[in-house]
């Protein structure tokens, strides 16, 4: 569930945001067009009258269209919920979730004038888009991004919460999850380039709590050893998350929820993100000294999604099981002591 969290301002929270920030980064492998073409391009789409065109067009032609057919595919998907939801109820979640792309995207149209500027100063041979994502999206925007969605999150989540059922509240990352797919699918390869971390930034801060890890580590000294556990193992969650999917998938060939195959593509994609949610917790857990954050919060959460969506228990604890295995492996040797009795806290806290 998504929680409030005030950043504070430390050493050790910068350099935690800064490979939060990293995660966002986007993925240029399917461009095809020179340098010269493609600055062109990002420079007419990051203007402020580009930007204009991009947010007018989502707002008045897909928004609306988009959550409500998310909406339709989310209460498809969770149908083994009969009767939880009336109209009104329905129709609220989807006002709820209107208004957190309206903010997003009136977000997104406020930050032209960095980007522009760092574009108009870069020659046609030195483009680094590396650069303009941080000039995008860097620090202090996912700060403000951060504090900019917080009040509608949170609506939108107690939204989910006044309904009859709380259960209800697994609806929330997947109505996210098919309106992000059906934005990205509608809009130009440059504009997705450009939104897909504002995006991708939405459906993870309501799953995984990377913002109260960066936070966390507030109580810790850079280069302490427990900082430079996390500092070392954050770059490399996604990955460790991709591993651990494959294996889950070379395991569990035939294993089939109500939400499809491990193999489909978009249980591949809910995977993968609780993999990362289960990671983020992990992190949490050894930089706030606790196991509270996954005995009170990961194990209940996972006793509502998975037993609904008829996954064994027995599967989700081998799937913690590989995960933790896979951790510990990556880890340096000078920091397996601290890390192994959160290892063992987490394996325990799914034994049921």
């Amino acid at each position: 569930m998504f929680k409030t969290t005030q950043i504070v301002t430390t050493p050790s929270v910068e350099g935690l945001l800064r490979l939060w920030v990293r995660r966002y980064i986007p993925d240029l492998s399917s461009l095809s067009i020179s340098p010269e073409i493609l600055i062109a391009s990002l420079t007419e789409t990051v203007s402020p009258e580009g930007r204009a065109q991009t947010v007018a067009r989502l707002k008045n032609n897909l928004l609306d269209i988009n959550s409500q057919m998310a909406w339709l595919q989310t209460k498809s998907l969770h149908n083994y919920i009969p009767n939880v939801l009336d109209f009104n109820e329905a129709k609220h979640i989807t006002d709820s979730a209107l208004t957190v792309y309206k903010v997003l995207l009136d977000f997104y149209q406020k930050q032209a004038y960095s980007t522009t500027a760092l574009i108009t100063t870069l020659s046609r041979t030195s483009l680094n888009l590396e650069d303009i994502f941080i000039a995008e999206f860097g620090i202090s925007a996912i700060k403000e991004l951060a504090y900019t969605l917080e009040p509608t999150l949170i609506a939108f989540q107690e939204q989910h919460m006044a309904c009859k059922d709380w259960c209800t509240l697994g609806f929330m990352t997947t109505q996210l999850k098919f309106t992000n797919k059906l934005i990205l699918n509608q809009i130009t390869p440059i504009e997705k380039i450009l939104l897909s971390p504002y995006i991708n930034f939405i459906e993870e801060q309501v799953a995984i709590p990377w913002q109260r890890v960066c936070v966390a580590s507030a109580k810790h000294d850079v280069g302490s050893p427990v900082f430079t556990l996390v500092e070392q193992m954050l770059p490399i969650a996604e990955d460790i998350a991709h591993t651990v999917y494959h294996k889950l998938v070379e395991l569990f060939p035939n294993h089939c929820s109500r939400s499809g195959l491990l193999s489909t593509p978009t249980v591949a994609q809910s995977s993968i993100r609780d993999l990362n949610m289960f990671q983020a917790y992990l992190w949490l857990c050894v930089l706030e000294e606790s196991l509270i954050p996954v005995e009170q919060e990961l194990v209940g959460l996972c006793v509502m999604v998975m037993e609904k969506l008829e996954v064994k228990w027995k599967i989700l604890q081998q799937w913690n099981q590989i995960l933790m295995d896979e951790i510990i492996y990556r880890v340096n040797p000078e920091y397996k002591e601290i890390l192994l009795p959160y290892i063992e806290g987490m394996i325990q806290a799914f034994d049921r």
